[in-house]
């Protein structure tokens, strides 16, 4: 099993849709995943009360008593556990970070973000400082393939100058992505003739997830002396 969590104290980065594009593309490939909602907008919720027929289990009742408890619970049941954590330095949010085998920061291209994504990353690395390293990378969201502006350019370059460990698929900007949240399915169940770009978004969720696999497979080799 694997637990990931989702974490940045700023809205709007797409921590839900990292989330649900996650869980459903390794579902996709016959994962079991478990998805706790521990936003206080419950869109994690909502999607799975739609049509979806998809075999993500969605959980939304854990809080800052329970949740690194219910995590690794849920964690001896599916082989991934992805936590959609509430936008701000809460002890529910400390608690799933300390539960996290990985925790990923989702930001955009923005001076703002990447304040936000540094706050992540020093509250991660101050709770590793009490229990040891925590596994984390800072994935950049809403990108548009093959063009990027001055300001992520920039960003990029410094958070890589300052050793900031960085996911190298993005999560791009597509409208399937939107869409799932819309018709409240996986990208697999969305209509090709009501939803534009269903194979590119497919490609991208695909190379995420490989790269998120890949990262935890590494994490897990035993060291070689």
């Amino acid at each position: 099993m694997a637990v990931i969590a989702v974490s940045n104290p700023k809205g709007g980065t797409g921590k839900s849709t990292t989330a649900l594009v996650l869980a459903t593309t390794l579902a996709r490939h016959g994962a079991s995943v478990t998805l706790f909602d521990c936003d206080p907008n419950r869109n994690l919720v909502a999607w799975k009360d739609g049509p979806t027929a998809s075999p993500v289990t969605v959980i939304g009742h854990a809080d800052s008593t329970n949740i690194g408890r219910m995590l690794k619970g849920e964690g001896a049941r599916s082989q991934f556990v992805i936590a959609d954590l509430e936008g701000t330095a809460s002890l529910m949010v400390a608690s799933a970070i300390l539960a996290a085998d990985l925790t990923l920061i989702p930001m955009q291209g923005s001076a703002m973000d990447a304040t936000q994504a540094r706050r992540a990353i020093d509250y991660i690395e101050d709770q590793a400082a009490t229990v040891g390293p925590r596994a984390y990378r800072v994935l950049f969201t809403r990108t548009k393939p093959g063009f990027a502006t001055r300001d992520e350019r920039a960003i990029r370059e410094k958070l890589a100058a300052s050793g900031v460990p960085m996911m190298a698929n993005d999560l791009a900007e597509r409208a399937a992505y939107r869409s799932m949240f819309t018709y409240r399915q996986s990208l697999d169940e969305l209509d090709p003739q009501a939803v534009n770009g269903l194979d590119k978004a497919r490609e991208n969720a695909d190379a995420l997830a490989g790269e998120i696999v890949e990262i935890l497979r590494t994490a897990r080799e035993p060291a070689h002396v």
